[in-house]
C-alpha cells in the first residue's frame, strides 16, 4: 500500500491574528487569499475557517466592484507579479 502523505496543518491566519471585520480596502489582507490570477482561493488551500472565509470572499466582491481587484488577469499580457499593480 502506498504511505500516507503527511501535511503541515494549516491554521487561520485571521483567528491568529483576532481579526473582527475584514474590509475589503485593505489589499495588503486580502491579496493572501488571491491565487495569481486573482480568483479567490478555497479553503482547503488557505486554511482559513468558514466564518473568516466567508468575510474574504465578500470583502474581495466588494473590492471588485469598486475597481481594487481586478475580475480577470488578461492572458495576453502576462505580468511576472499581478499583485505589483495593487496598490
Amino acid at each position: 500500500m502506498a504511505e500516507r502523505r503527511k501535511f503541515k496543518k494549516r491554521y487561520c491566519r485571521y483567528c491568529e491574528q483576532k481579526v473582527e471585520f475584514i474590509d475589503y480596502k485593505d489589499l495588503n489582507l486580502l491579496k493572501f487569499s488571491l491565487s495569481e490570477r486573482f480568483k479567490i482561493m478555497p479553503r482547503r488551500l488557505t486554511g482559513n475557517c468558514k466564518r473568516h472565509q466567508e468575510m474574504v470572499t465578500v470583502a474581495i466582491k466588494r473590492a471588485r466592484q469598486t475597481a481594487l481587484i481586478p475580475y480577470i488577469v488578461d492572458r495576453k499580457n502576462v505580468i511576472d507579479n499581478p499583485f505589483d499593480l495593487i496598490r
